[in-house]
């Protein structure tokens, strides 16, 4: 017959733990040591097996008590967690929400999907990071991290909220490379390329009309971000291959002209936050509020 857990006795079994022992988890909880010892008793005998060594002049678990603290550490500072926070009506969304970006998506995009946030959560306070380093959420201190086709993590969970391709830009003025009749320009492209790439090109795109062109760029400039990228297309310095969202404005105004799109899978965007079994009020409303924005 299976006998479900108290989890008043399992808590105060890992309060006696953490503390290393009734009387000190006594003294920092305010609950009376008696209560606390009649309840880990309870646990011991609702499992049926000795969790803790009486008699010793530390505190002693046992390998059964060893093994239940190991395996349910994490879920009740948890259930804990959650009801002290309805407990003290935290269980809206409020408080600090730390998140980091790209340097691109922060510069296109975070300026007014945090301003529509703040209206729709005024009691967060968001603090957005750029930065395009790979960040440790937790090691660094992060609620969310929003990431372009990340690498799987165990660790990390979250939603696909956005999907991207590379488009080719040039400013308007600049006249393209005549193309043979396969579609191959016949003359180097002056480009502007990401840093760090040994090799490039050549660029393979499709136009409007369906029509397929391959570009050898020749790189003139070199950037460590499509922002850079960018604004360097624009001042006339050359071709480039960006993501479309970095430059879907400039193209609707007539600022840069698109010579086609690279075929290939698109660039997906997601949220990301840390794989445990209850999320925050205040990360689950960021989460939700990202991908009703792009739907």
């Amino acid at each position: 017959m299976e006998h479900a857990l108290d989890i008043a006795a399992l808590a105060a079994f890992h309060l006696v733990v953490h503390h290393g022992g009734f009387g000190r988890a006594s003294r920092v909880s305010g609950q009376p040591k008696a209560t606390l010892s009649r309840r880990v008793r309870a646990l011991e005998e609702s499992l049926g097996v000795r969790l803790i060594e009486r008699g010793a002049r530390q505190l002693k678990l046992t390998h059964e008590g060893t093994l239940l603290h190991a395996r349910t550490l994490d879920p009740v500072a948890e259930i804990a967690q959650a009801a002290e926070e309805l407990k003290s009506g935290l269980g809206r969304p409020r408080g600090v929400l730390r998140v980091s970006v790209p340097l691109l998506f922060a510069h296109t995009a975070m300026g007014r999907l945090g301003a529509a946030f703040l209206a729709a959560y005024p009691e967060i306070r968001l603090e957005v990071t750029a930065e395009d380093r790979l960040v440790d959420l937790v090691g660094d201190g992060y609620d969310v991290v929003v990431r372009f086709n990340p690498r799987r993590d165990d660790a990390l969970t979250g939603r696909h909220f956005l999907s991207d391709q590379l488009v080719l830009v040039a400013p308007p003025g600049a006249v393209r490379p005549h193309v043979d009749a396969a579609g191959s320009a016949e003359r180097e492209l002056p480009a502007i390329v990401r840093t760090g790439r040994a090799e490039v090109g050549p660029w393979t795109v499709v136009d409007a009309t369906g029509k397929r062109y391959t570009y050898q760029p020749r790189p003139v400039l070199s950037f460590s971000t499509p922002w850079l990228i960018r604004s360097a297309v624009l001042a006339g310095a050359g071709a480039a291959l960006v993501p479309r969202s970095a430059v879907a404005d400039d193209i609707a105004a007539g600022r840069l002209v698109a010579w086609g799109v690279v075929q290939a899978p698109p660039i997906e965007g997601w949220v990301l936050h840390a794989s445990r079994r209850l999320v925050s009020p205040k990360v689950s409303a960021f989460v939700d509020f990202l991908c009703r924005q792009f739907a």
